[in-house]
């Protein structure tokens, strides 16, 4: 009996002892531990990029390619540039000298998309910083910019050297689609030249050119040739008034003068040929009908073509300006001289009508300048017709007499000599 009860008790135990085993949880948790384990470090590096060339083979069950020291080509910032392989590499030894380049791997370094290239040489570009490195700005073959991590002892100096044109010299390491490295050996840094505004360009209507004779020949004409610029060479007289000196081309004294005020450095030395005959070269810009400026290159004096009135043979009467509006009656022998002296303000110039000039015969128009206060104009008529002549002078601007800002009128008589029928 004692074995009959005994074996009906080891079966129990077997039966007790059997579910223990199969509800035990640690196989369950050997199995799930690893796929947890490995979920949590998969989400514990959220920063890190994996490209599609390093999640192919993950995916295959192989192992994963361990990522180059090149990141992304591109940046959420927008940089393309290589990025250097450690925090903070701050080098402090350069390495050996290895070959030098050929001009066939200096083309290839200097290629968009092409590695591998590795050499002594040196290039030459702009420096720019990027999270406080150092970086040369180098335009490649294909008019696209390329990046070199500038790396040595001198790689806490050149920031300094920021925007600057850089010229360096050391081992080229080209790792990057975009770029590479640098181990620099010597450099040399200029500053950076002033942004310089880009003009428009100036159509070929406006530019400037060499005047033909038949241009010159109208410049000098009154009303003609108005807003023409260019460059030619004009024969006047020289005249001053104030502190500026002018040349009087055509119609002098006249309202019809042509006159053109001189600018520039040789117009300096000019006092001395006042009165005389100049001849200026340079730019000519005619403003109005009765003139512009010259911006002169060059003023010579030249020999007059006529030669005044000798007035020692003839009997003179002066006249000068007395108050404005005013009126002077004059007598003048006929054949005689006439002299009218009127005071000039700046920027003004007496001048007459020119009917009158030809009717009255006006010789000369002389300017003289005393030594205190304006300058005076001398108006020298030798009447040849009898009669009352009437002479009306208008102090007008200097290319613009149609402005008037004082007349003077003188009423000559011209009598001829006794004697004469």
């Amino acid at each position: 009996m004692a074995k009959k009860k005994a074996k009906p008790a080891a079966a129990k135990k077997i039966v007790k002892s059997a579910p223990k085993k199969v509800t035990k949880p640690a196989v369950a948790k050997k199995v799930k531990a690893p796929k947890i384990a490995k979920a949590k470090g998969k989400e514990a590096k959220p920063p890190k990029v994996v490209s599609p060339v390093e999640a192919a083979p993950a995916k295959a069950g192989k192992a994963p390619i361990p990522p180059p020291a090149v990141s992304v080509p591109r940046r959420a910032d927008g940089w393309v540039g290589p990025m250097p392989d450690k925090p903070m590499p701050r080098s402090t030894k350069l390495p050996s000298d290895v070959n030098l380049l050929t001009k066939r791997e200096m083309e290839q370094a200097l290629s968009v998309g092409e590695r591998g290239v590795i050499g002594e040489g040196s290039m030459k570009g702009k420096l720019v910083l990027y999270q406080g490195f150092p970086y040369l700005e180098v335009i490649g073959r294909d008019k696209r910019e390329l990046w070199f991590l500038l790396q040595g002892p001198d790689q806490e100096v050149l920031p300094a050297y920021a925007d600057h044109k850089v010229s360096v010299s050391g081992l080229i390491k080209r790792f990057h689609n975009y770029g590479g490295s640098i181990d620099v050996r010597k450099y040399s840094a200029k500053k950076p030249e002033a942004e310089v505004v880009a003009t428009p360009e100036v159509p070929e209507s406006a530019k400037l050119r060499l005047l033909s004779p038949g241009e010159v020949a109208t410049i000098a004409n009154p009303g003609m040739s108005v807003g023409v610029k260019g460059f030619a060479t004009l024969r006047g007289r020289l005249e001053m008034n104030a502190e500026e000196y002018y040349l009087v081309v055509s119609n002098p004294g006249t309202r019809q003068q042509v006159a053109f005020t001189l600018e520039g450095k040789t117009v300096k030395g000019l006092k001395k040929f006042i009165g005389e005959v100049v001849v200026a070269t340079g730019v000519v810009d005619k403003a109005t009908g009765w003139g512009g400026r010259i911006d002169c290159e060059s003023c010579e004096p030249r020999a007059p073509e006529y030669p005044p009135v000798a007035r020692t043979s003839i009997e003179v009467v002066q006249v000068e300006a007395s108050g404005t509006g005013a009126t002077r009656e004059v007598e003048v022998k006929l054949n005689n001289g006439l002299s009218v002296k009127l005071s000039e303000k700046q920027g003004h110039v007496w001048a007459i009508e020119p009917q009158t000039a030809k009717r009255v015969s006006l010789r000369e128009v002389n300017v003289g300048h005393p030594n205190s206060g304006s300058p005076v104009r001398e108006f020298f008529f030798t009447p040849r017709n009898p009669g009352v002549q009437e002479i009306e002078f208008f102090l007008g601007k200097v290319h613009n007499p149609n402005q008037v800002a004082r007349t003077f009128k003188v009423i000559a008589t011209v009598k001829a000599p006794e004697g004469t029928p």
